[in-house]
């Protein structure tokens, strides 16, 4: 058997591993990792490097603000060619901290239904803002849109996915829970 050494860079196939990395510094090791490579004149070992996010919404003060969400802190997605010197240039890059496999053992590519599930969720969630919600369980909020504009009441439940947040209002003296959308509510001053 011919060995990885000898094997031609066509012959070489590139598979996606998974790199665990310093949390909250997945985009600034992503950037380590390409300037690693080009010193080390190897950058056609590595074919991507992703950092899969989301675009999240943060409403204080009534200020939208729109942040980026990793999807998995602490870890990033690299397509390479698992060879001696990158996989020694990849692990020996700030903020990296592993491949995801067998301590000590060689990484273990992630498998072709995971990949597709990753980049599926990636696609599904791209262009979509996500709202989050300033709020949790048992603040006492204000409703400033929608009919019950006005109402004050206390959060019961609240939903990322579906952007609802369940309050509990009086009315006619009884507690009534209502659903309303993130940006119907406001925290109670």
């Amino acid at each position: 058997m011919e060995s990885e050494i000898s094997k031609t860079d066509a012959e070489i196939q590139h598979q996606w591993f998974s790199l665990r990395v310093s949390s909250g510094k997945e985009r600034v090791v992503e950037e380590n990792i390409r300037y690693e490579l080009k010193m080390n004149g190897i950058e056609e070992m590595v074919n991507e490097v992703f950092v899969p996010f989301e675009k999240v919404v943060q409403i204080k003060n009534n200020k939208k603000k729109i942040k980026e969400r990793v999807f998995f802190p602490g870890y990033i997605l690299i397509k390479m060619a698992l060879t001696p010197k990158a996989k020694y240039v990849v692990e020996n890059t700030q903020g990296v901290m592993s491949f995801v496999g067998p301590k000590g053992g060689t990484p273990v590519p992630l498998r072709e239904v995971e990949v597709k599930r990753i980049f599926g969720e990636v696609e599904r969630k791209e262009g979509r803002e996500v709202l989050v919600t300033p709020f949790k369980k048992d603040d006492h909020v204000k409703i400033i849109a929608g009919p019950f504009i006005d109402f004050s009441g206390v959060v019961e439940e609240l939903n990322d996915d579906k952007q609802k947040v369940k309050v509990v209002i009086s009315i006619f003296g009884r507690p009534t829970p209502v659903e309303l959308d993130y940006f119907q509510v406001e925290m109670e001053k």
